[in-house]
């Protein structure tokens, strides 16, 4: 991965809906926001997305696809909390996303070679959200 991809994925906004309205934003190396605290309570999270694999942009009907996909794989496992959610960057970077509570991390890593993915984030609790490279 190249050094500016990088710095982008550091820069972006990692949005999740949030039930009541409005969105709580998770950035890299930083706590969970206070928002989301109670529903991860003491377990694992990702923010993933199915979208523009090894960062390749797709066409629209082709994520749209894909992240169907996900959220059918997500849905299988009756354990997960999914949550919509929307990677956003500085430079109009926009993919949406899932916030999944009570996936482990290498769970997502499964999801990231299945998914052909470069990088998603994992956290524990309210702990800091961290940058997984492929």
């Amino acid at each position: 991965m190249d050094e500016e991809l990088l710095k982008a994925y550091r820069r972006s906004a990692y949005r999740v809906r949030l039930r009541t309205g409005g969105a709580a934003i998770i950035r890299i190396g930083e706590p969970l926001p206070v928002a989301l605290r109670e529903v991860a309570s003491n377990r694992d999270w990702g923010f993933f997305t199915a979208w523009n694999p090894r960062s390749r942009p797709q066409p629209p009907a082709t994520n749209r696809a894909a992240q169907r996909r996900l959220l059918a794989d997500l849905r299988a496992d009756a354990s997960l909390d999914i949550h919509p959610a929307l990677g956003k960057g500085t430079d109009g970077w926009r993919e949406p996303s899932f916030w999944i509570v009570g996936i482990a991390p290498h769970a997502l890593e499964r999801l990231g070679d299945r998914y052909g993915q470069n990088a998603w984030l994992v956290g524990h609790g309210a702990g800091a959200a961290e940058l997984r490279l492929r």
